[in-house]
């Protein structure tokens, strides 16, 4: 099944495509959508939707997955972050591309087995389960790998099929 990955972001959207079959990960491709930051904000969401149109139809995934917004300290990269993650959530519903939604730490404890792994564990993990030279640049199209290789290992769980939920056209984790 071909898996693309999604970091979203305003500034660096990362992403990263996998063909995963029984268990092992081949990576197809991975890189970023970026936008300049002096750009107005709405140039820069059209610019990440085009991006994400254009991979979606070279590389025509089965499936899409996307990191869950977690706030911490900023709000306002936050927004940005949520306005950015909607155009793309945009493109892969008008791709019908099906999208599943992760957090850090179900990434995490997919890709390393520790559900708080540091950054730098989960980049090479992947690195090591897609066979790479070197960890994947820049780091959010490495985060975005390791989202793809999340939803491969769930995708092939009988478990995890029995724990999703539909709802309103979207699946996540119950």
């Amino acid at each position: 099944m071909r898996i693309l990955g999604i970091d979203p972001g305003y500034a660096i959207t990362g992403y990263g495509v996998i063909e995963a079959r029984n268990g092992s990960y081949c990576p197809v491709e991975y890189g970023a959508v970026t936008t300049p930051a002096g750009e107005e904000f709405g140039l820069r969401l059209k610019e990440i939707y085009e991006g994400m149109e254009q991979l979606l139809a070279a590389l025509r995934p089965r499936a899409a997955a996307v990191e869950k917004l977690y706030f911490t300290n900023n709000k306002t990269t936050g927004i940005g972050v949520a306005e950015a993650r909607g155009v793309i959530l945009l493109a892969l519903a008008q791709a019908g591309v099906p999208l599943y939604e992760y957090t850090p730490m179900q990434v995490k404890q997919a890709v390393t087995g520790y559900g708080k792994a540091q950054k730098h564990q989960v980049q090479e993990m992947t690195r090591r389960l897609l066979s790479l030279p070197g960890i994947p640049k820049p780091d959010d199209a490495a985060d975005a790998l390791a989202l793809a290789i999340c939803h491969g290992q769930a995708a092939g769980s009988s478990l995890r099929r029995g724990m999703l939920m539909k709802n309103g056209g979207k699946t996540s984790v119950l």
